[in-house]
């Protein structure tokens, strides 16, 4: 069980970084990065479905 709570930590984190770095390629804005980075998971449903 140890290995599958490690791969839902390193997912979570991945999202959260995959979101700060499309918030700045788009917006090229830190603040929104840190923003969007925070919401991490939420940034990436919300971009997939309507970008």
């Amino acid at each position: 069980m140890k290995f599958l709570s490690s791969t839902v930590t390193t997912g979570i984190s991945f999202g959260s970084a995959l979101a700060m770095v499309i918030s700045y390629a788009n917006w090229h804005s830190i603040p929104w990065a840190i923003i969007h980075g925070i919401f991490g998971w939420l940034y990436v449903i919300y971009y997939a479905i309507f970008k």
